[in-house]
């Protein structure tokens, strides 16, 4: 069986290429992998046939390069959702759109099974769960594009921490760039992920400084900014998070420190290291059956082709959600816990009451 799929948004992480990842001249002119579309080309059984986007320009330049008939191009998502029947939809607009387009696409008459997000999943925690009972309630399957969990890397990592290779979890310190919404997310979902815990308490620090104006040509400013804090987790775990820093001199590098070991991982330098605890010495060992650090030019680029086989799976039926929107909400409750935090001088607990849910975050 062969499953239709739909772009919402044509830009960069659809397909069309990143500047800062791609060559420039190649932009709009070769299919990228480490795309949405580039997943899909990736499976034998989702093929690609229609993108809608605002940008006529931008959706012929996505359309001609992914090799979409003109008939599958639609200048707005409405005319996609109305015009075709889709068993997945990519939402791959800003985040700030991410609300309003998955709720489109979930009571569409396209009548998708699988909605594949981009992270972040929102720019709230308010808009973040109504997204989940939507798509709930039309019986839709929301998966977040937080790429790092579609690495076999990071799911056999997650196997081994779950199953106690360090022991009890008790304090991780982590870091990478600004900004919080539109790149932290990766490291606060990365933690999400291999504590497999919900962050209860949360203090932050807001730096007010933004790249995204120059890296994304922006004409406007917007709330994401560098920042970071401390959260508590629900099972005591302390977690300190600093992403202050611009890319240029950033690094991604988690030390997580158990009862029984501790492990480093650096995703940009090319090194994880595991030491297990003996007799109150730490003794460094490989990682059992993983060769190699995490790396963004095998890693990232071949995640996507996982997650569009992961979306394959769910349509048939064969998989549980690996990346569902109620775990990406937790990346945002931290976020804005750190905003709320810095504003309101204060500490925040979470869950959020209202009118805390209702905080959004501006971000591109």
């Amino acid at each position: 069986m062969t499953y239709r799929a739909g772009v919402v948004g044509a830009g960069g992480i659809a397909g069309l290429g990143i500047l800062g990842l791609h060559d420039e001249a190649d932009i709009g002119e070769k299919k990228f992998p480490e795309s949405h579309a580039g997943g899909y080309d990736a499976t034998d059984d989702i093929e690609l046939v229609a993108v809608a986007d605002v940008d006529e320009g931008k959706l012929n330049t996505f359309g001609e390069a992914w090799e979409i008939p003109e008939k599958g191009r639609y200048l707005g998502h409405e005319a996609m959702l109305e015009g075709e029947d889709l068993d997945v939809v990519s939402v791959c607009t800003p985040s700030y759109l991410h609300h309003r387009h998955v709720l489109d696409v979930a009571r569409s008459s396209a009548d998708p099974d699988v909605i594949w997000c981009e992270k972040p999943i929102a720019s709230g925690v308010g808009e973040a769960d109504e997204m989940c009972t939507i798509c709930t309630e039309t019986d839709t399957e929301l998966v977040i594009n937080h790429s790092f969990r579609f690495t076999d890397k990071l799911q056999a990592l997650r196997d081994h921490v779950q199953e106690g290779l360090i022991g009890d979890v008790r304090a991780v310190t982590a870091q990478f760039r600004r900004e919080l919404l539109r790149n932290s997310t990766h490291l606060i979902d990365t933690l999400v992920y291999l504590l497999d815990a919900r962050p209860e308490r949360v203090s932050g620090y807001i730096n007010g400084e933004n790249d995204a104006v120059t890296a994304l040509q922006g004409d406007r400013g917007v709330d994401d900014s560098g920042g970071g804090g401390f959260v508590v987790m629900d099972d005591g775990t302390f977690v300190s998070i600093d992403c202050t820093v611009a890319r240029d001199i950033s690094s991604m590098t988690l030390q997580f420190v158990g009862t029984e070991g501790k492990l480093y991982l650096n995703n940009d330098d090319g090194e994880w290291r595991y030491w297990r605890l003996d007799d109150g010495h730490h003794v460094e060992e490989p990682i059992p059956g993983i060769e190699g650090a995490w790396r963004w030019d095998v890693d990232y680029r071949n995640s996507f082709a996982n997650a569009a086989g992961h979306v394959s799976d769910l349509l048939a039926g064969d998989a549980e959600n690996r990346s569902p929107g109620e775990e990406a909400t937790r990346s945002v409750e931290v976020i804005a816990g750190f905003y709320i935090s810095h504003y309101t001088g204060g500490h925040v607990t979470i869950p959020f009451d209202r009118p805390l849910r209702d905080v959004t975050i501006t971000s591109w």
